[in-house]
């Protein structure tokens, strides 16, 4: 009798233990804050500035001396982030700062924006005339291969980099939520990162662009 109580306690303990060891943390991901995080950096490090044209000086009546203007300080200047140093920029309610701010800390992101830049005017040569769309991965996916011609290069350093970015962002989802980068972790949410992504580049795509809807139909903007 005390046998099979002592194995039924046994096995029933085995089976307690087994079922811990298959739980899944669920990482919180935070949809809105990382669509703004992904918005501010592109607006800061992506969007190519007008060149060749310097402000006009203001003329002033004489011996009126110009006041130097106060202006609001940016979190975002020159291409890098001037978040404020503070413990107060990583409260629960900035959640979006939090991961601009981890994003842009990371030299590969930095490196991959650099890249993405540069090649912006043949890429949006290359979605102007249809060969590419915005894929709902947020990758770029060539639709017309004849219309590419041998650009594949470009299409393909393109996105080594967005997925060199998405990958940072799912590693930054980690470490507000305190959770470990292990491989279960980031693949739990590098799809959503992914989808973040695609969704912001789709709301920022111009007039006639090709876009791929989540349920896999390619429609034009």
């Amino acid at each position: 009798m005390l046998t099979n109580i002592a194995k039924w306690f046994i096995a029933a303990l085995c089976a307690i233990l087994a079922a811990c060891a298959i739980i899944t943390v669920n990482v919180y991901f935070p949809e809105k804050d990382v669509k703004q995080a992904y918005k501010s950096l592109d607006e800061m490090l992506l969007k190519q500035k007008e060149e060749g044209k310097a402000p006009a000086e203001e003329k002033l009546p004489a011996g009126e001396e110009k006041k130097e203007e106060v202006k609001p300080q940016s979190r975002l200047l020159d291409g890098g982030l001037d978040f404020p140093l503070v413990p107060a920029a990583f409260a629960d309610e900035n959640i979006a700062d939090q991961l601009a701010i981890e994003l842009s800390s990371m030299p590969e992101v930095l490196k991959a924006y650099d890249e993405m830049k540069a090649r912006l005017p043949q890429l949006d040569a290359q979605r102007d005339s249809g060969a590419v769309g915005e894929s709902r991965q947020g990758i770029i996916s060539v639709r017309d291969a004849a219309k590419l011609g041998g650009n594949k290069a470009l299409v393909d350093a393109e996105n080594n980099n967005r997925k060199t970015v998405i990958t940072a962002m799912a590693k930054a989802i980690l470490k507000i939520n305190k959770q470990p980068e292990t491989k279960a972790n980031l693949n739990q949410v590098l799809g959503k990162a992914a989808a973040s992504y695609a969704t912001t580049r789709q709301d920022q795509a111009k007039p006639g662009w090709w876009l791929e809807l989540p349920n896999g139909r390619w429609v034009q903007k």
